[in-house]
């Protein structure tokens, strides 16, 4: 029989979390002490200089007492949380534009490069949605052609240029949002594609990169042609466990979009949601910013595991794969929070300027 601290270290292991500002808080220090999260993400409010974010990563690792995935969202573009501290990144569409795998690895390297020198071990990219007339007014650069092989293409460069650097991807959104026409960070997009659609189109880039892909993230969009049912894919067992796993076979690491975009929380309250997510199969569960809803999700959680056996053994199967995961990763989990010298930041910056002038 698990003690409620064993439960609470598994749910940690779920869990990635935001932070409010440069520094951590009392209170902030208070909560990630308690939960331990598996994983860190910073956002441009977390970000002023790289001395800072080396050491706000620093601390938080030393109060968790574990390595941690330290993530960022670095796609370029419109999406690119250094931009203040580095110099705009160029957009995967631009980059894309020039027709050159060379410049498309380059970007991954780049975007690595970055990380690397700012403590980041993962970044939420390449986008494999595909750039269909419906999604292009919500995703515009973000995304890089309407044909799958193009997209699988551009991703799987990039993703050599980010494993380069030590720096892990994340393809995004799965099963696909190029069929949508809402923005998850405010509704819950319905998709009416068909299953023979999606397997054909959208889900080409996740099946022909499942071994390349270190984890996916998964979205808030429904698929009612496919599943009958408006759910979000991030709280649906059909999207995580049976086509990711099942059909598609991914052994990687699956985590949920924030859960406090309104593609989600329109549907359930954040401690439905989360309970509800790891139930479908997801290893991580990712909330942004708002430390109430942090500890909802986490009380949630530990209420159900406490209560029902079956979700007890779901939720340390996520556990577990985390950890799975962390182990096989060690190298980059342990890379070393070193700040940067001045002349290096420099040299990064000019190589970003420079790449900048080849997309444009």
């Amino acid at each position: 029989m698990s003690t409620k601290h064993d439960l609470r270290d598994t749910i940690g292991h779920v869990m990635m979390v935001g932070l409010e500002g440069t520094t951590i808080t009392p209170l902030e220090r208070a909560w990630l002490k308690l939960i331990r999260p598996s994983g860190i993400i910073l956002f441009r409010r977390n970000i002023e200089s790289a001395r800072q974010v080396i050491e706000l990563l620093r601390e938080a690792t030393s109060i968790i007492g574990r390595p941690l995935l330290r993530a960022v969202d670095m796609e370029g573009g419109a999406v690119d949380r250094l931009r203040d501290l580095l110099g705009p990144m160029p957009a995967p569409a631009e980059v894309y534009g020039t027709h050159n795998p060379d410049l498309f690895f380059r970007h991954g390297q780049l975007i690595g490069k970055a990380c690397h020198l700012t403590g980041f071990n993962v970044t939420f990219a390449p986008v494999l949605d595909l750039a269909l007339l419906e999604s292009i007014p919500v995703m515009k650069s973000r995304v890089v052609s309407a044909r799958p092989t193009d997209v699988v293409h551009y991703a799987s460069a990039f993703l050599a240029g980010l494993a380069e650097q030590e720096v892990f991807g994340c393809g995004k959104h799965f099963p696909g949002i190029g069929g949508g026409t809402l923005d998850s960070h405010i509704s819950t997009p319905v998709i009416e594609r068909s299953w023979a659609q999606m397997w054909k189109e959208d889900l080409v880039p996740y099946r022909d990169l499942a071994h390349a892909l270190p984890m996916v993230m998964i979205s808030h969009a429904a698929y009612p042609a496919v599943t009958k049912r408006s759910v979000p894919a991030s709280i649906s067992q059909h999207w995580i466990g049976h086509v990711l796993r099942k059909r598609i076979g991914y052994r990687g690491l699956v985590i949920s979009d924030d859960m406090e975009m309104g593609g989600i929380l329109t549907q359930c309250e954040i401690g439905e949601a989360a309970v509800l997510t790891i139930a479908a199969g997801m290893d991580m569960i990712e909330i942004c910013r708002d430390p109430a809803l942090i500890l909802g999700a986490y009380e949630a959680l530990l209420h159900k595991a406490e209560t029902e056996g079956d979700f007890r053994r779901t939720l340390k199967a996520a556990a577990r794969r985390v950890q799975d995961w962390s182990d096989r990763y060690v190298l980059a989990q342990t890379q070393t929070l070193r700040t940067p010298s001045a002349p290096r930041i420099e040299r990064i910056k000019a190589e970003i300027t420079k790449f900048r002038e080849l997309c444009t």
